[in-house]
């Protein structure tokens, strides 16, 4: 986790996921921080770059000493991705995150590649609603509401089975200022967007959760009509859809938003082949099943994609190094397979001999008697 000065405040933030994957950013409910995203997050990290923070006055972000406005929020999204030098993103928010969603693509929408609305509606609630809440909030603190909010949040059947997630989930909400609780609710309340969705033209697509008391199926169909050529899909969770049906919600972003370039897929799987070997490579292909496939597409895109493919190093140089790494590591089976690679690579077997050689110092005799061994049988397989 990080933090930058944006507007004045010290926002919090996290970057996870690939390192040159398109840009996924989340924006939270209100009340929690930017931990509600965590398992959507572990399910699509070989697929995107991540980024999340903490609203202000929620998480580790402090709250502002001024109201707050829906536009301020959506201002500071604009300054965070600003500092962090991002051009565009897909925008996922969730709640009030689907309100700064709304009012970033009204406003930015050189900035939104895609946008997902998650729970959230043009209009949440009722100003009475919202002012007897600030009012509670104020008076008494962020606690008392704590249940009564955890229990719209998740329906009944997910919050028993999984009460140690719950428990963390009020932790989070309790922690949250009444300062930066209330501001948001402000925010929240003052905010009305139905006027003015109609506007937003980037392709769009939104997330209902069936049992969702707070912001209905019916929002979602609202938004749905009036968002030119927006999806709409419904989940079977109540309001914090992200969390309590995670894999689903993390299936239907994957479908929606693109995978990242092709062009690094297809640039890591010409250097796999050429540095591997075809043969090599239509073996591990052809082993691909459900539960390795997203293994397999990693070790492509990232590994060869890009790594192997870094100007810094040649090939030749990357092969020694792999090498002498799996030597001082004791990976047998991967060191046999990098020798094989290393003479696609153009390295010699004086230079294989070498790099043992030198293992023997800094690594031991016995791991360099063990790299002879292996390398003498690939030796040995490959003469006539």
């Amino acid at each position: 986790m990080a933090e930058l000065v944006i507007n004045g405040t010290p926002m919090h933030y996290q970057l996870d996921g690939l390192e040159q994957g398109p840009m996924l950013l989340f924006s939270n409910s209100l009340g929690a921080d930017l931990t509600m995203w965590d398992s959507v997050v572990d399910k699509l990290r070989t697929h995107f770059r991540m980024l999340r923070y903490d609203t202000r006055g929620h998480g580790q972000t402090p709250s502002s000493t001024n109201p707050i406005r829906i536009d301020d929020l959506g201002r500071d999204v604009i300054g965070l991705v600003d500092a962090l030098e991002i051009s565009k993103v897909y925008f996922c928010g969730l709640s009030i995150g689907g309100l700064i969603g709304q009012w970033l693509a009204i406003h930015h929408p050189e900035r939104i590649t895609k946008l997902v609305l998650c729970n959230t509606a043009a209009k949440i609630g009722t100003p009475a609603t919202w002012n007897e809440r600030i009012k509670t909030v104020s008076q008494q603190g962020v606690s008392v509401i704590a249940e009564a909010v955890l229990d719209r949040w998740l329906t009944p059947a997910f919050g028993q089975a999984n009460p140690t997630l719950r428990n963390q989930l009020v932790t989070k909400f309790r922690a949250t200022s009444v300062d930066g609780y209330v501001a948001c609710c402000a925010a929240i309340r003052d905010t009305d967007l139905r006027d003015d969705i109609h506007r937003i033209t980037v392709p769009t697509l939104i997330i209902a959760g069936t049992y969702d008391p707070v912001t209905t199926v019916a929002d979602g169909q609202f938004l749905q009509k009036e968002i030119p050529d927006a999806q709409l899909i419904e989940l079977p969770a109540a309001h914090l859809s992200a969390v309590e049906v995670a894999g689903t919600f993390a299936q239907a972003l994957q479908e929606f938003l693109p995978e990242p370039d092709r062009a690094t897929y297809d640039a890591g799987m010409a250097v796999r082949r050429d540095v591997l070997g075809s043969a090599h490579v239509d073996r591990a292909n052809a082993g691909i099943t459900d539960f390795n496939a997203d293994f397999q597409d990693f070790i492509t895109r990232y590994a060869w994609g890009e790594i192997w493919t870094r100007p810094g190093l040649s090939r030749h140089s990357r092969s020694l190094i792999t090498l002498g790494m799996l030597i001082a590591l004791n990976r047998e089976a991967e060191f046999k397979m990098h020798v094989r690679a290393a003479f696609n690579n153009g390295v010699t077997v004086d230079e294989i001999k070498e790099v043992i050689m030198h293992s023997a110092l800094y690594c031991g005799l016995p791991a360099a008697n063990t790299a002879f061994h292996a390398a003498s049988e690939i030796l040995n397989e490959q003469r006539p």
